[in-house]
């Protein structure tokens, strides 16, 4: 699915609106990174956040869609999903020798699997899952999160990507 950078409509429903802004910061996130090097993808700008590279951040956003979609709003297993390990720290930023091709790929196709969770269910719905009281969330109150969440990184690769080669860009 290819997710578009254009602002959802100003007079629109709730669903159309919300989706549409979150979708925007999703496809935000290929574009910051078109015309990388490979070898920048991996790159540390930040000394003290050596994990904080534009393919860490992919991957810890594809995860996060994971977690709050399907595990704690549908209930699923969190096995697999590198967030939920208690070591290494951080593990879903930890993708040396993963292509960023194959992260973007990743993290999109997460986020069409978001998409069809949220299209099926009520914003008011809340999560499913047993052992984590954020689950107890609407599928509304986890959406605005995500909106946040990864518009929040997005600006986390702006600045890292100036840092990395000078490319900078608003939208």
């Amino acid at each position: 699915m290819t997710f578009s950078r254009e602002r959802p409509p100003f007079v629109a429903d709730e669903r159309t609106q919300v989706v549409g802004w979150l979708d925007q910061q999703r496809a935000l996130v290929r574009w910051k990174l078109e015309g990388l090097a490979e070898a920048d993808a991996y790159r540390v700008a930040l000394p003290d956040s050596p994990l904080m590279t534009p393919a860490g951040l992919v991957s810890h956003m594809r995860w996060t869609e994971h977690c709050w979609f399907n595990v704690l709003f549908l209930g699923e297993s969190y096995e697999g999903n590198p967030q939920f390990q208690e070591e290494p720290e951080d593990a879903d930023m930890m993708v040396t020798g993963v292509p960023l091709a194959q992260l973007l790929d990743e993290f999109e196709a997460q986020c069409t699997q978001s998409n069809g969770i949220v299209a099926t269910h009520s914003l008011d719905d809340v999560g499913k899952h047993p052992d984590f009281k954020a689950a107890q969330a609407t599928l509304r109150w986890m959406l605005l999160h995500m909106i946040e969440e990864t518009a929040r990184h997005v600006g986390h690769l702006d600045a890292i990507r100036e840092l990395l080669d000078g490319h900078k860009g608003y939208y």
